[in-house]
């Protein structure tokens, strides 16, 4: 309850200092929406000349399309801006002061900033969703509605997981901003559709850099044609990813030297 305490108090100031700008507000907002229809131009060039792309037609690569909107949402909004400025934290030696307060250290760096207008990619995301399933001619069912949940909330720990090991990483090398520019860019391939990858970049992006797990598995649970291996071996994956990503950050900080050590 302390640490929801605490996540409500961040949020609250993030929400505060979002108010004293209500302009800059807006247009970063309509500018956050702007980039997901720049997003959805490649599928429209690709769709006027075919019917489907490795087997996904139009309404169910917008599916995939609206999880990867939505995710990204939370990417840019409130996992991206905390860990990146714990980057500097670490190389300027201000990282004392978290290490300092009574609360653990990867908590507080993990809800320290937060941008809540790129949270508009989520509501474009939920509209593209309904959209293409509106359109697809298939009514999902309660039990592909909840393991889609789920697996959106599996994918959230993954893309969590990723950027914590990325951060991990500043403790050792210190500069690590490439690194953290490379997977924001490595992470525009997940709007694309999971039978589109093939040999190599299909084992990469569904083992080592999950990217189908986070956006086709979804859509597939909605359309009810991903299997039950496939969806357990997901979230499974999602929890060693964490447990890998903790693991790592309790090791990193040991390598940390304080500003006056």
């Amino acid at each position: 309850m302390r640490y929801l305490r605490l996540l409500r108090l961040q949020l609250r100031t993030a929400l505060l200092l979002a108010l004293q700008y209500r302009l800059d507000f807006l247009v970063k907002a309509l500018l956050s929406l702007a980039w997901v229809s720049v997003a959805l131009v490649p599928l429209v060039v690709l769709f006027h000349q075919r019917d489907d792309i490795a087997g996904w037609r139009w309404p169910e690569a917008l599916l995939v399309v609206g999880f990867f909107s939505l995710l990204k949402g939370v990417l840019d909004g409130a996992i991206r801006p905390s860990l990146q400025e714990v980057v500097e934290r670490i190389r300027t030696g201000a990282f004392d002061f978290l290490l300092l307060k009574p609360a653990d250290a990867q908590f507080l760096v993990s809800t320290a900033r937060f941008e809540l207008w790129n949270f508009a990619d989520c509501c474009a995301g939920l509209t593209l969703i309904g959209y293409g399933l509106a359109h697809s001619g298939h009514r999902p069912t309660l039990g592909g509605v909840l393991l889609a949940l789920a697996l959106v909330g599996a994918s959230l720990l993954i893309l969590y997981s990723i950027w914590i090991i990325v951060v991990g990483l500043a403790f050792v090398a210190v500069k690590v901003d490439n690194l953290t520019y490379l997977f924001g860019s490595i992470y525009e391939a997940a709007r694309w559709p999971a039978s589109v990858f093939r040999g190599v970049l299909a084992f990469i992006f569904t083992f080592v850099i999950p990217l189908v797990v986070m956006t086709s598995f979804p859509a597939l649970a909605l359309l009810d044609r991903l299997g039950s291996r496939q969806a357990l071996g997901a979230v499974v994956g999602a929890f060693v990813f964490a447990a890998f990503a903790r693991a790592l950050w309790q090791r990193s900080v040991r390598f940390y030297t304080s500003a006056g050590g």
